[in-house]
């Protein structure tokens, strides 16, 4: 039934849109098809609020039987010149040595205490970026000792912007750490299979869906990292193999059709004229698990739904008819699998009932016989052999 639907993507981060599909990023794929994405839509971005870890220096203790604790800034970063040691009980080591690429602390006796190290890494190339970290450090019998790698001070955060581009249907992540002025590069984890991290995240093959908590990370030159969360809106087309894409349509010419191309579950699936210029008669037809058996998953202008054709039987608040034929969530079950008969007819694995329209625009139902009149007979028919 055609129904006319605009949708518009803005370059920004966007709300999820009415009556997608939402789930984890590691849920399997409903069916084995391959798909190729044509365009990817990131929203929801949980901005970091501060780093998590820092890889800015390297530690090391050597000499005097551990009286001496040094710290060596790794290559192409070095130490700025501010830097504190606030000690408290009996720590009585000093900062005895120091230059840009390395502070060294030797203890002064056999002092016992704690003391916290603060100090401001930066790099050496390019625009200069700097971090403040602290480490714990104790002293027991004057033998120096770690009691906490270094960590960036709290304040430190990254401000993180996403673009989702129209022309290209790829993601693009930018930021920078805000009062440190430090670029930062980014990674994403968690992401669904047929997607390969970068920036910009770029369409692949992944199922197309709406997937959650999938995972971003920012990186700054000197190793501190910042990571938040956002979702991800896949928009694909099925790889079909030919013949495989088009409609069941019966000899009046009415077909499955998706009441007001209507994309959730739940969705009435009623019988009406099927047409190549009408997406909501725009079907896959999938192997299903009975020998057999298929399943038609709605596609609308060739993009998969994740939404089959099922007769559950009842119990959706949807569904007027005990057995009306219904989008559901596309899985292996049988209330989504059909076997077509030698007469034509179109049984449900489940429920054993024969598809039967009611008319055109009426929903399409189970019965236990076919119509009298012939409704009953389905063929399939490829998008290419439908009228416009």
């Amino acid at each position: 039934m055609r129904f006319s639907l605009k949708r518009v993507v803005a370059i920004s981060a966007i709300p999820l849109l009415g009556g997608a599909l939402a789930v984890g990023a590691t849920a399997p794929t409903a069916s084995a098809q391959t798909w190729r994405d044509t365009a990817l839509t990131a929203f929801n971005v949980v901005q970091p609020s501060t780093s998590t870890t820092t890889g800015a220096v390297i530690n090391a203790v050597a000499g005097g039987g551990g009286s001496r604790l040094s710290f060596t800034a790794p290559s192409g970063e070095a130490f700025a010149a501010s830097r504190t040691l606030s000690k408290t009980g009996g720590f009585d080591a000093t900062l005895t040595t120091s230059n840009v690429h390395r502070l060294v602390l030797t203890a002064g006796g056999f002092g016992s205490g704690r003391a916290t190290l603060t100090f401001t890494i930066k790099s050496m190339t390019g625009a200069t970026c700097t971090a403040t970290e602290t480490v714990k450090i104790t002293e027991t019998s004057g033998v120096l000792a770690e009691s906490a790698a270094p960590t960036s001070v709290p304040g430190e955060q990254v401000a993180v912007r996403v673009f989702n581009d129209n022309a290209t249907g790829a993601v693009q992540f930018a930021g920078a750490v805000t009062a440190q002025y430090c670029t930062v590069a980014f990674s994403q984890g968690n992401l669904p299979a047929g997607l390969a991290s970068g920036n910009p995240l770029v369409p692949g093959s992944a199922y197309p869906r709406v997937y959650t908590g999938v995972v971003y990370t920012a990186t700054d030159p000197l190793g501190s990292t910042f990571s938040g969360t956002f979702s991800l809106h896949v928009f694909g087309h099925v790889v079909v193999p030919p013949g495989n894409y088009g409609d069941m349509v019966n000899p009046f010419g009415n077909g499955f059709d998706v009441y007001q191309q209507h994309e959730y579950a739940g969705a009435i699936v009623a019988g009406w004229t099927a047409t190549q210029a009408d997406p909501a008669t725009h079907f896959i037809r999938l192997p299903g698990t009975v020998p057999g058996a298929y399943k038609f998953e709605y596609a609308p202008n060739g993009v998969a739904s994740g939404l089959c054709v099922s007769d559950p039987g009842g119990g959706w608040a949807s569904d007027p008819l005990p057995d009306g034929l219904i989008l559901t969530t596309s899985n292996n079950g049988p209330w989504q699998q059909f076997i077509p008969l030698p007469d034509g007819m179109l049984k449900n694995v489940a429920t054993g009932l024969i598809v039967s329209p009611d008319g055109t625009g009426a929903q399409l139902r189970g019965t236990a016989a076919a119509t009298s009149w012939g409704g009953s007979v389905y063929t399939w028919t490829d998008y290419a052999h439908l009228p416009w």
